[in-house]
């Protein structure tokens, strides 16, 4: 199984489902990813995302739809 295939599903059956990202390392590395877009650009976040083999699905959606981001659970 891929790194990111455990977030690359469609946004809606997501949202439907409600189901969280189990894979903690895709975790931490869209997280980084966001990080890098905060700190840096867009574009150095979208580099850092795609060398770390993330859906470019995912990597729009996280990057470009922030409204559309998982919850992040305590």
């Amino acid at each position: 199984m891929e790194a990111h295939t455990v977030i690359d599903r469609p946004v809606s059956a997501m949202q439907q489902s409600g189901q969280q990202r189990t894979d903690a390392r895709c975790s931490e590395i869209v997280n980084k990813g966001i990080a890098v877009q905060d700190c840096f650009s867009t574009l150095c976040a979208i580099e850092y995302l795609k060398s770390n083999n993330v859906h470019p699905d995912v990597i729009e959606r996280v990057l470009l739809h922030p409204d559309l981001r998982r919850r992040i659970s305590h």
